[in-house]
């Protein structure tokens, strides 16, 4: 399975649609005024859980500036605008290669307990 590659074109539409939506919310990491991590969630309503849920859809730290914390500070903030919203609890999803990612989001307390089922269709 390819794991889809965001461009800088791809990311700014959909930040850019993403601004016109309250329920979701970004942070971002910066150095030197360059940014260089950043995490956007989404509140989620679901039949099993009632008071609504956060969704991680994406987090990302410029390999250059990995292990020094910054994706932990960055789900730390996410997760305390969570409770600010009255959620009561965060997720992520992540591709089965995406190791990394699963190992970070285990390190910082999250349990892996479902699958994802994705389905694209073709543009037309």
């Amino acid at each position: 399975m390819n794991v889809p590659i965001a461009t800088d074109e791809s990311v700014r539409r959909i930040f850019e649609k993403m601004s016109e939506d309250s329920r979701y919310f970004t942070y971002v990491a910066e150095e030197d005024g360059i940014v260089v991590g950043f995490i956007t969630c989404v509140e989620v309503l679901s039949f099993d859980d009632p008071d609504d849920y956060i969704k991680i859809n994406g987090i990302a730290v410029l390999p250059e500036y990995r292990r020094r914390g910054l994706g932990q500070q960055l789900t730390e903030r996410a997760e305390q605008d969570a409770r600010h919203r009255g959620a009561n609890s965060i997720g992520a999803a992540t591709s089965l290669n995406r190791t990394g990612s699963q190992a970070m989001l285990n390190k910082f307390g999250y349990e892996k307990f479902a699958f994802w089922f994705h389905k694209k269709f073709s543009v037309k």
